[in-house]
């Protein structure tokens, strides 16, 4: 019985999604992945590729095709592509492979969803109203905002923003007890089920310069995210913090916890993509589907010239089978 693969939506088709998806490909066997087939225009590949395809009907024939060619699930309907130059039809099939995508594997065609980069500028045009593909997804699996927790890794590194996809300015009347409650539990149960870590150890970031100077610099350390670790270690977690956030990702401290609890998107994402830029992982802990995705966007300005580096593309597809693998393990 030939095992089922993972599915892959390709993204913007302009964008590098489909190039880092055949360099994958390309790379299966020094790189040992698992089996995966695409979803989206097939168009798409062959702008930027003149290797083997494989259409298949159903996700059931890809991972017999795997090594004939890249199985793909063609979509009908997408206008002739050209790389680097997005439109709105691109961004239509997008979502409706990102739609394909989550419904597949939540079925159970799929192992798990591995997300190329989209457009959300374009996305807003046709109608999308999500802050992201997370979001998107969470609402497919009929998971809250709130317990869908995005998550970065990539080396030693795991990192969770508190708050996602917001502008800076709101960050401070956002954060509260409750919220920094629900994130840092939702990661500890993610890290259990998805990574097989039995006491994970949470890390968490102030939100000022130098986490406050007890208050001179800032209250929200003391008034909500202090609070908060006091909460959660009452709770059983093992939480530490509020740490001063520019010392924090530092070699000798990312020995000491699991995964890092971040108040905002930047602080979450300059040092992972600093550090692990080709290694780094976005991925979504809280659903009842593995899901990850490569930690960086459409890069249409390099699209179509044979300049996309697939390390990250490469990372997200062996993170989505580690994290398969740990789910089946805790189920037994």
């Amino acid at each position: 019985m030939q095992t089922k693969a993972f599915v892959i939506s390709l993204g913007d088709p302009a964008g590098i999604g489909p190039e880092i998806t055949v360099k994958a490909w390309l790379a299966r066997e020094r790189e040992s992945l698992p089996p995966f087939f695409a979803v989206g225009d097939i168009g798409s590949l062959a702008a930027v590729w003149d290797g083997p395809v494989v259409r298949i009907d159903n996700a059931d024939e890809a991972s017999e095709a795997f090594n004939e060619g890249l199985p793909i699930i063609h979509l009908p309907g997408c206008d002739p592509v050209q790389p680097g130059n997005p439109t709105l039809d691109g961004a239509q099939c997008a979502l409706n492979a990102l739609e394909i995508g989550a419904g597949l594997t939540r079925s159970g065609g799929a192992r798990g969803f591995i997300t190329a980069p989209v457009s959300k500028h374009q996305l807003y045009q046709v109608g999308y109203t999500h802050s992201g593909q997370t979001e998107f997804i969470a609402e497919r699996c009929g998971v809250s905002k709130t317990n869908a927790v995005m998550m970065l890794a990539g080396g030693d590194l795991r990192v969770v923003p508190v708050t996602t996809h917001v502008p800076l300015a709101a960050v401070s009347d956002l954060l509260t007890v409750d919220l920094i409650v629900a994130r840092a539990h939702a990661t500890v149960r993610g890290l259990r089920r998805s990574f097989g870590i039995d006491r994970p150890r949470l890390a968490v970031a102030g939100f000022n310069p130098h986490a406050g100077e007890n208050g001179a610099l800032g209250s929200e350390e003391q008034t909500v995210i202090a609070p908060a670790i006091e909460r959660l270690r009452a709770e059983g977690v093992d939480a530490s913090g509020p740490y001063t956030p520019d010392a924090m990702f530092t070699p000798r401290h990312r020995a000491t916890y699991d995964a890092a609890l971040c108040m905002y998107h930047d602080q979450a994402l300059i040092p992972l993509k600093t550090l692990f830029f080709d290694e780094g992982v976005n991925l979504t802990l809280g659903l009842p589907i593995v899901r990850t995705s490569p930690d960086h966007g459409t890069a249409f300005e390099i699209a179509g010239h044979n300049q996309a580096h697939p390390g990250a593309m490469i990372a997200a597809i062996k993170m989505a089978e580690q994290m398969a693998l740990h789910r089946a393990a805790a189920r037994g």
